[in-house]
């Protein structure tokens, strides 16, 4: 029991340091994450932050001896098994790059699927039997060929976010179907006292760039219907102003160097009209 407790004073120690040295503190699940997995990450990440797994008891404790506040709600926010990161970054940007750094795997009974999962037509490679019924339960025609079970038609057996089932996890490692993601997933960021959800952390970096650049042409189109004068608009102010006093200027029959041919294609557009008329109101011969 004296050596326990020491490996726990030890553990808060360590962890106090920690939490006086980084500001941001990840709390990120360890369902689906191997030590390797671990090891390979802190390699990666090696001196952008600290990982380490610490028991929520010893992680209160640990924050209460490091004076921070709101410790009642983070702790709550992370029960369960976690690992925390500690780190001084952008909690956004080293929830991006966890996000990356996730790999492919089988999917497990109770996982939601990521995406829509489909069944390819073909053959699957698998001798007839039992498989067959599984195949059959979850609405996948089939036909037995050459010895192995082949899939009639593409069939999808889930939509995103439903819960695959045991039959659905057992078929899909067979076909070889990785509907899975093994990494880091983080749950909640504390930065001195806010918390920050796991969700909220994953941003559509696309759908926030065509935002972007929606708003910068729309800001543009009136800063030009404005006349406001930027280092962005003033060329195509200068060249809008250009066009348009050179329409006034062909209109009043102004000829300069750059009016010149358009008056006298005008004149001559406008004589030609005429002499249509003129002509159409001789008397015929």
């Amino acid at each position: 029991m004296s050596q326990v407790s020491e490996q726990k004073a030890a553990v808060v120690e360590k962890t106090v340091d920690l939490l006086r040295k980084y500001d941001v503190i990840a709390a990120a699940n360890l369902y689906k994450v191997g030590s390797g997995m671990l090891m390979d990450l802190r390699k990666s990440l090696r001196g952008q932050l600290e990982i380490r797994t610490v028991k929520s008891t010893l992680m209160r404790i640990s924050m209460e001896r490091a004076e921070k506040p709101g410790i009642k709600e983070f702790i709550k926010a992370v029960e369960g098994p976690n690992v925390f990161l500690f780190t001084n970054g952008n909690p956004f940007k080293l929830a991006m790059n966890l996000e990356k750094s996730k790999v492919e795997s089988f999917a497990k009974a109770g996982d939601k699927a990521l995406k829509e999962l489909t069944i390819p037509a073909g053959n699957t490679g698998i001798n007839p039997g039992p498989m067959i019924s599984k195949f059959g339960g979850l609405g996948v025609k089939t036909r037995i060929e050459a010895g192995n079970i082949w899939v009639v038609a593409d069939t999808v057996i889930a939509d995103k976010g439903d819960v695959i089932t045991a039959d659905m996890a057992d078929l899909l490692q067979r076909l070889g179907i990785k509907a899975a993601q093994s990494g880091l997933s983080l749950k909640v960021v504390y930065e001195n006292g806010t918390l920050i959800q796991g969700e909220s952390l994953i941003l559509d970096v696309p759908s926030y760039r065509r935002r972007l650049m929606e708003a910068a042409g729309g800001a543009f189109s009136v800063a030009l219907k404005g006349a406001y004068v930027s280092p962005a608009t003033a060329p195509r102010l200068l060249g809008m102003a250009q066009q348009q006093a050179k329409m006034v200027a062909v209109e009043a029959g102004y000829v300069t160097p750059d009016t010149a041919a358009e008056i006298i294609a005008k004149a001559s557009a406008q004589a030609k009209s005429l002499q249509a008329k003129v002509d159409a109101k001789k008397p015929a011969q």
